[in-house]
């Protein structure tokens, strides 16, 4: 194997049946050696077959997947050279921590005395050490965690599999996990494939976003290209949660359209645009209210105090805005007029 390709991964025109139904279309997919990739979607999206595809639990119908250069497409999971972290963690309740670290490395041929002290090199690797002998019953579910991809790292996996890894941890504990998973990743240089259906969880640890639709790549790209510039009324919304409002394209010049929603104008990246109608996603924090009347009016149909911030419902007539708003030192109140302006920075023009 080339040395270069250690952690590339390739599916290439792949195509899952389960019977007359089609769980994934013709996946073409290149994934670098070192990169974060994130699988996102819907559920029933496909994003977990493909995941259960490369670690050789699925076969495909058609096509091929390769790993650091190899075919792999027939091969068993067991010489596929991944490792696995499933969401439920599958620890073994009886085992101690280091134990459960050593199981794979035991299996795979080594001896225990040197398994275990390669467990210990693992727990040390994600923040456990001098945990080994406790049982995981004893640990936090974000410790919990962090064995499983402790044990799951000691294998030294060109590919490291992590399937909703956080879905069993509260919303604190996520945010908290998700760096130290990110960070791990940075500083071992592994490449990584992880499957959530959260967009706040995939923004946060990916160096690059697979959004995934009814069997297929609906769009892939940096999570800042996802978000500011998404291709479609479903990514847009997908992704950061967008109002979706009609427009109209006044002229293109340069790359630049001028559009009009209602008698409000903006000027924004055209984006293939051309005059006509057309459809404008505007993210709930890229929206300005002030009482009274303006280009753009609407009234507050809700309102609810989140502590550092307000989110507002408001009827703009042609639709229904959400609306986050941060600098507001008095609320607004439901049944209240007000004008909308908007923040270009959070204007995208969709096909």
């Amino acid at each position: 194997m080339n040395g270069e390709l250690r952690g590339a991964v390739a599916f290439r025109q792949v195509r899952k049946s389960f019977g007359a139904f089609t769980a994934i279309h013709d996946l073409n997919l290149e994934i670098r050696p070192g990169e974060l990739v994130t699988l996102l979607g819907p559920s029933g999206c496909g994003k977990t077959t493909t995941l259960r595809m490369l670690a050789g639990l699925e076969s495909p119908t058609d096509g091929e997947i390769h790993i650091g250069g190899q075919d792999v497409t027939r091969l068993p999971a067991n010489r596929r050279d991944v490792s696995m972290v499933f969401q439920s963690y599958a620890l073994f309740p009886h085992m101690s921590v280091r134990q459960n670290v050593a199981y794979g490395l035991e299996a795979g041929g080594i001896r225990p005395r040197e398994a275990l002290g390669l467990a210990d090199d693992g727990l040390e690797l994600v923040g456990l050490s001098g945990m080994g002998e406790r049982l995981p019953s004893e640990l936090s579910g974000g410790q919990q965690q962090r064995v499983a991809v402790a044990r799951a790292l000691v294998l030294e996996p060109q590919v490291l599999l992590l399937d909703e890894p956080l879905s069993n941890l509260d919303a604190r504990l996520r945010r908290r996990v998700r760096t130290e998973i990110r960070d791990l990743q940075k500083r071992l240089g592994f490449t990584a494939v992880y499957v959530t259906h959260d967009q706040e969880e995939a923004l946060a640890v990916s160096d690059r976003i697979v959004v995934m639709q009814d069997g297929r790549i609906a769009q892939q790209g940096t999570p800042r290209e996802l978000y500011e510039a998404p291709k479609s009324e479903f990514i847009a919304d997908f992704i950061g949660e967008a109002n979706i409002l009609d427009c109209n394209v006044e002229a293109v010049s340069d790359g630049i359209a001028t559009i009009a929603v209602g008698d409000l104008r903006e000027r924004l990246p055209a984006r293939g645009a051309v005059p006509g109608p057309a459809k404008l996603a505007v993210r709930a924090n890229a929206i300005r209210l002030a009482k009274g009347e303006g280009p753009l009016t609407g009234t507050v149909q809700s309102s609810a105090y989140l502590g550092d911030h307000m989110e507002y419902e408001v009827e703009t007539g042609d639709a229904r805005l959400f609306v986050i708003a941060h600098e507001e030192d008095r609320a607004l109140m439901r049944g209240d007029r007000v004008s909308l302006e908007f923040r270009p920075r959070g204007l995208a023009l969709i096909s």
